[in-house]
């Protein structure tokens, strides 16, 4: 029996979350949450396999749950915006030499994250490598946006990672936003180092261009990370570090999801019916469907975090969800 009243009307308080990874055949769903202002109050109203149904085929069938819904927020984990060389009119002097304003500025930064660095093992070797253990590198503090302004010690693996550089044919500016982030604490809780373009066929890039000529004008299309998600809610003391790393364990993750979906039922006000929950939990694409929607829950309250302009560019449609 439901905890509300079917009769609310339904405000423009209403996201969507879709899973895009992997291949064509591939099973995946929508997630959709809906808020209810009597009740202050959101809904997982529809938790959708798609499967093949003749006469429609997969990509028939998501322009139809998207019309049907009349939605004009959806957020995918698949990148929106092409390499900085992709739209790039310069005339190119290679790589090393590019004069690209955002490559140039992200090139700048880098040089002066490790610069800084630097300066500080050479003014004081001991003191240095004593602060690099007290404050447990292995990831950043959850306090971090207050401090952006500072400069922290880098961990080894992020020195190692800034000094491979800013590739302009493979990197996007949000990489290199999300390295200075999360990079630390998405190795040791992960094992992953966030690639926007690591886990996507060419097949995929073409599908989703197809989709988008069939997608309704009034549509919005928002990209974001299950893996940034899940780090922002343990930032918000939403989940736990053992959540996290039971995550990872093949045996543990299903009581992880299980936890961690109870948790931001319970923290987030967000109501799910039993057998969404079990969807959730059993798949993985269910799961990450489920996060994305969270995440868009705080682009539709207006509380997301703001990525700052980088070079010329300005980054909008990446959505850093903020639940403090």
């Amino acid at each position: 029996m439901p905890r509300y009243n079917s009769n609310v009307s339904i405000t423009n308080k209403t996201i969507a979350g879709m899973s895009l990874g992997g291949g064509r055949k591939e099973n995946f769903f929508f997630c959709l949450l809906e808020y209810f202002p009597s009740e202050d109050r959101w809904f997982l109203s529809q938790l959708k396999q798609v499967e093949d149904e003749k006469p429609m085929d997969r990509d028939e069938l998501i322009m139809k749950w998207i019309s049907n819904h009349q939605l004009t927020k959806l957020i995918v984990d698949f990148p929106l915006s092409r390499p900085t060389c992709d739209v790039c009119e310069l005339e190119c002097p290679g790589t090393e030499a590019c004069h690209h304003p955002v490559v140039t500025q992200i090139r700048n930064e880098i040089d002066t994250l490790l610069g800084a660095d630097q300066k500080l093992i050479y003014e004081n070797p001991k003191k240095y490598e004593q602060e690099r253990v007290e404050s447990n590198l292995v990831q950043y503090s959850k306090d971090l946006y207050a401090k952006e302004t500072t400069t922290p010690l880098l961990s080894r693996p992020f020195k190692r990672k800034l000094r491979k550089g800013y590739l302009p044919y493979w990197n996007r500016p949000v990489d290199f936003w999300i390295w200075k982030n999360f990079y630390d604490q998405a190795l040791e809780l992960f094992n992953i180092s966030y690639d926007s373009f690591g886990n996507v066929s060419i097949m995929l890039l073409n599908r989703f261009k197809y989709l988008r000529k069939h997608f309704p004008d009034e549509l919005s299309i928002f990209e974001s990370n299950t893996y940034v998600v899940l780090m922002e809610l343990y930032r918000a003391d939403i989940v736990t570090m053992k959540m996290l790393r039971e995550l990872q364990d093949i045996q543990m993750s299903p009581v992880a999801k299980l936890d961690i979906i109870r948790a931001i039922e319970n923290k987030l006000k967000i109501f799910i019916y039993e057998h969404d929950l079990e969807s959730i939990v059993k798949s993985p694409k269910a799961f990450d469907s489920f996060l994305l929607a969270v995440a868009g829950r705080s682009l539709v309250m207006n509380n997301n975090r703001k990525i700052p302009t980088i070079g010329n560019e300005t980054i909008e449609n990446f959505v850093i969800p903020n639940f403090s």
